[in-house]
């Protein structure tokens, strides 16, 4: 059994959508990578409607069964984080519509999931996520390759994942431990 996950990485003028299957093993393929853009002197309604759009029709056309978004956090340019809010809201309003469960995560936890190291540059998980799905090269922009990250960190941390029976012996460990810290 596979599960199709779409990973958001929000943005108001870039919005990186990737979109894979996780199969047995932990093993995910991609489907569809993609930046959708807007133009920073459009009415902010028609940016985020444009953009909401072209996810809507994404979740039409490809049936995702999770949608995996980079959660908003604090940065020195308000309106990059209001973009990326913004935005934020348009996709978890599309999954309410759908009835799509979504999963925010940081981008701390994104790149060590992928990386192995939570301060890993946009470079090194650029480079893993073309590494892990079998790609020539990396994504571009960096909001595709990003959206790919988001949608493999859930991928490598969901319950699915888990539950898989074949899953390597270091794998069981790291999930092991896991488990472990979430009793504590």
């Amino acid at each position: 059994m596979t599960t199709r996950i779409l990973g958001i990485d929000p943005g108001l003028t870039r919005c990186g959508i990737g979109l894979i299957e996780l199969g047995s093993s932990r093993k995910v393929r991609l489907v569809a990578v993609d930046t959708y853009r807007s133009e920073p002197g459009e009415e902010l309604s028609a940016r985020v409607g444009s953009i909401g759009l072209a996810i809507e029709a994404l979740i039409v056309a490809e049936k995702p069964q999770v949608i995996a978004i980079e959660r908003v956090f604090s940065q020195q340019n308000v309106s990059t984080v209001m973009g990326t809010a913004q935005i934020s809201g348009a996709v978890l309003m599309l999954a309410h519509k759908y009835g799509l469960p979504v999963v925010m995560y940081t981008p701390t936890q994104v790149k060590a999931a992928v990386t192995g190291s939570g301060r890993a540059d946009k470079s090194q998980v650029g480079f893993m996520v073309a590494k892990i799905l079998g790609l020539d090269e990396v994504p571009k922009p960096a909001d595709a390759a990003d959206s790919l990250a988001i949608a493999i960190c859930h991928a490598w941390r969901s319950p699915a994942a888990s539950e898989s029976t074949n899953l390597t012996k270091a794998q069981k460990a790291w999930l092991d431990a896991e488990r472990a810290s979430k009793r504590k």
